[in-house]
């Protein structure tokens, strides 16, 4: 009996933390940025709309301008909208002349590539995924040269229209198309 009771007690005690636990999952911040996250240059997307084959595609990449074609539409501006601001601009587009009730999905299949340059060992381009840090950053390029700084770090940011080099700690967040540079240490 005694068993029984620490074992509902246990299963009730998960039960009341599984919202909580929740909070942090990989999957709820993958849909919080997809919500929030601007379109831009070389996201790939792709496009649904229920029932119409010929007007859905698997996959989409935006062009350098944030555009991509359509059919019936022409040239589709995607650059600075949500995924969700892009499904009502087609849905308004095709209702109507084209479709009586057009249901649209854009999801976003691969967000643009973020950089690192300077004193990591293989500076590039990588494909960005939700959650990066700095300090995650630098793992993907290779970690640390010998002479880099373990204390100056600058970023980029791709919204920044003036490109305006932010000092940062390995904690800070990067997003799709910011650029990361790692300093040289002079001791």
């Amino acid at each position: 009996m005694q068993r029984l009771l620490s074992y509902m007690l246990i299963c009730l005690s998960l039960a009341a933390a599984a919202p909580i636990l929740a909070q942090g999952s990989p999957q709820t911040t993958d849909k919080s940025l997809d919500s929030i996250y601007r379109l831009g240059a070389g996201d790939l997307i792709s496009v649904q709309v229920f029932g119409e084959p010929d007007l859905s595609f698997a996959e989409i990449r935006l062009t350098d301008a944030g555009t991509f074609s359509y059919p019936f539409l022409r040239e589709v501006r995607a650059k600075g909208l949500t995924s969700a601001e892009v499904e009502t601009t087609i849905k308004t587009s095709l209702l109507g002349d084209y479709l009586i009730d057009p249901k649209v999905t854009v999801r976003i299949l691969e967000y643009r590539s973020f950089f690192v340059n300077g004193e990591v060992k293989r500076p590039g381009g990588y494909p960005f995924t939700p959650g990066l840090t700095l300090r995650k950053a630098i793992a993907i390029s290779g970690g640390f040269t010998e002479r880099a700084s373990r204390s100056k770090f600058y970023i980029i940011r791709d919204s920044d229209s003036k490109r305006t080099p932010v000092r940062s700690s390995l904690d800070s967040n990067i997003y799709p198309g910011d650029i990361v540079t790692v300093d040289e240490s002079f001791f």
